[in-house]
């Protein structure tokens, strides 16, 4: 299940007991429109595993700002509260699979 994030709820679900990917994209971003429904299924493969959440940069400047997110879509992988992983731009549902895996 993937969840919104907003400024109010990110640090409770960063530093919650399961890991956390965070897509950070915008509704005008073409490629993010393409990565969505992969990251939306891989919500589901690993739902009550990794919480899965996506970041409109437009409406939580402060994150984008926060992670120096310039390029869209930025894919943030959390564990224990600190960034370990991070892919920008489009990606192969295979690739995402494997960064998430590295996160179990």
């Amino acid at each position: 299940m993937e969840v919104t994030i907003t400024s109010e709820n990110f640090e409770s679900l960063k530093n919650g007991n399961e890991p956390l990917v965070v897509d950070f994209w915008a509704t005008w971003c073409g490629p993010c429109r393409m990565v969505g429904p992969v990251i939306s299924k891989l919500a589901e493969k690993y739902d009550g595993k990794i919480v899965v959440g996506k970041c409109d940069v437009e409406d939580n400047e402060d994150l984008a700002s926060e992670f120096g997110i310039r390029n869209i879509p930025t894919i943030l992988f959390f564990k224990g509260g600190e960034v370990v992983d991070k892919v920008v731009g489009a990606q192969s549902e295979a690739k995402l699979d494997e960064k998430f895996q590295t996160l179990l």
